[in-house]
């Protein structure tokens, strides 16, 4: 599966983290590409305990044409 995420007017909290840590191991199996939308404005901090957690590249996105760009090429 590829996984296109739109953080586009997100707040993300301690809580948000923690939910989607435990979202991106128990989906890590399934899950063969990520691509972020919208997740520019997230504390750093937050962005490298996530992809540190679930041990996968994740990376963030202008727009969702380069997103779906990224997800595509292989």
């Amino acid at each position: 599966m590829l996984l296109l995420v739109d953080f586009s007017g997100a707040t993300v909290d301690p809580e948000a983290v923690r939910t989607l840590k435990e979202s991106a191991v128990f989906d890590k199996p399934y899950i063969k590409k990520s691509a972020w939308l919208g997740a520019k404005n997230f504390p750093q901090e937050f962005y490298a305990e996530i992809k540190g957690f679930a041990r996968r590249e994740m990376p963030v996105f202008d727009s969702r044409q380069e997103a779906v760009a990224w997800l595509v090429q292989d």
